[in-house]
């Protein structure tokens, strides 16, 4: 790897030589922090009259996260403001680290919470982007008569 610094050539050549970088593995979260978390979101949705908020596991299926929790709100205001409210309740719970995409008026806010995503989505936006669909476990089945 030293020799590959010195060599001549871009960067781009010696980064080809050096070889492809190892893999990162997550691991995974610890179930009671993890289940905690999970409260601490859906019960602040709740409180926030959020519609529709289903929980996947991911565990073993992604390599970014172990849940994603997907919840419906009806207006920029209402989805900015559980947007909000999840980040300090999260904080109070002992995540240090919450961010926060799509918060300033979109269809859609992705909040990453580590081992926990969370997706705050306008009722069309959901039915278009259908994660309930991609991620659930109806396509782990395998078809009827198959």
């Amino acid at each position: 790897m030293a020799e590959a610094a010195k060599a001549p050539g871009t960067p781009r050549k010696k980064a080809a030589a050096a070889g492809p970088k190892p893999k990162v593995v997550r691991e995974a979260a610890e179930p009671s922090v993890l289940e905690k978390y999970v409260a601490v979101i859906t019960a602040s949705l709740e409180d926030d009259k959020a519609e529709d908020i289903v929980v996947l596991d991911l565990a073993g299926r992604a390599a970014f996260a172990d849940r994603m929790v997907i919840a419906t709100g009806l207006a920029d205001r209402q989805i900015s403001a559980m947007a909000s409210h999840l980040e300090d309740k999260l904080e109070e719970a002992g995540l240090k680290r919450v961010l926060i995409e799509g918060a300033g008026g979109s269809d859609w806010v992705l909040i990453d919470a580590g081992d926990v995503v969370i997706h705050l989505f306008k009722p069309d936006a959901r039915a278009l982007y259908a994660l309930e669909k991609m991620w659930g476990h109806d396509l782990d089945e395998p078809p009827a008569g198959a």
